[in-house]
């Protein structure tokens, strides 16, 4: 414990050098004046380290600007500001940094959303004609819900299945998040485990929002169009939070016809891509990571890959619904996790 004269020293020592913020820096010395900890980086910069006994810790609350970040240093001439990138300045004391992650060949891997283990090449053989045929009452109110907001869509964005994609990813990827979310809660009342399912539901979400960071680099909505995403999500989003808490079998199987739909709007995609009447560019450099595609693939060959997806989901989410028709739970039969 210091005396009152040594906290006297150390606010003193705080006010005259200002917040410091934290670098990437290794302490080599120990605690110096009125509970202040000393670290050298090297030559003639000495940087000081609050300890907690002398106040708050200014780097636990970093935050970055869209800019570099300003970081001032103590040297032996006096203050000096330093400019660092972001992704320099963001790593803090806690050791939690960015990781340098290379391709099979050695380049370096330039995208934090998703990892090169998470790569994969879409199984495009799969059966599009797969259909459910509604027989009980549930079914067909699922079917005919799906089937009416068609209309609207189509009305909509007629012939624009760029933007028509991005719209329907950012409703396709609310159920796998949801449904993965109360699964992941039934799990911690209940303290048992989930057969999977948490992860597969999860694990399509989140396909889903990587096919919606795909359309982006080919497709410019229009400002409405981008409105329009938010009330279609936030109507959508809590109407299928509802429907699963009263009813997972009606829940999925809505899901499975989405899907069936989604089938549907990217052979139209393929077909307009074909006559010409839609420009097939490049396929993005995302896409060729994420579905591992090969060198000189386009714009059809990405909609290919993601017409593939979404039949996966089609028969996952058909395949929940008829788990739950049968009167059993999910965690009953091991979930399909890494489908595609």
């Amino acid at each position: 414990m210091m005396n009152g004269s040594g906290k006297v020293m150390a606010r003193r020592l705080v006010k005259q050098l200002g917040p410091r913020l934290f670098s990437k820096s290794t302490i080599t010395s120990g605690v110096g004046v009125g509970g202040l900890v000393e670290s050298r980086t090297g030559g003639s910069v000495v940087e000081w380290m609050q300890r907690p006994v002398a106040g708050v810790r200014y780097a636990s609350s970093l935050a970055l600007d869209k800019g570099d970040k300003v970081v001032k240093k103590q040297t032996t001439t006096g203050d000096a500001e330093k400019k660092e990138s972001p992704e320099t300045a963001i790593t803090s004391y806690w050791g939690v940094g960015p990781s340098k992650i290379t391709k099979e060949d050695g380049t370096e891997w330039k995208w934090h959303c998703f990892r090169p283990w998470e790569t994969y090449q879409a199984d495009t053989s799969i059966d599009l004609k797969k259909h459910h045929a509604p027989t009980t009452f549930l079914d067909k109110l699922a079917y005919w819900t799906v089937k009416s907001l068609r209309l609207p869509t189509d009305m909509f964005f007629q012939k624009r299945y760029g933007c028509r994609a991005m719209m329907l990813e950012t409703v396709a990827a609310v159920p796998g998040m949801v449904g993965g979310m109360l699964l992941h809660c039934k799990s911690l009342r209940r303290f048992e485990h989930s057969g999977g399912w948490i992860k597969a539901l999860l694990e399509e979400a989140e396909n889903e929002r990587m096919h919606l960071m795909t359309f982006m680099e080919v497709a410019n909505p229009r400002w409405y169009e981008r409105a329009l995403v938010f009330t279609v999500q936030g109507v959508f989003l809590n109407a299928y939070f509802l429907a699963y808490m009263v009813s997972p079998k009606f829940a999925h199987r809505v899901v499975g016809y989405l899907e069936e739909e989604a089938i549907h709007s990217y052979t139209e995609f393929l077909k307009e891509l074909d006559m010409g009447n839609i420009k097939n560019v490049p396929a993005p450099a995302i896409a060729m990571d994420y579905w591992r595609l090969p060198p000189g693939s386009t714009l059809r060959d990405v909609v290919m890959v993601v017409r593939a997806d979404e039949a996966h989901h089609r028969d996952v989410n058909h395949f929940a619904s008829d788990i739950h028709y049968q009167g059993r739970e999910l965690k009953e039969s091991p979930a399909p996790i890494g489908y595609h």
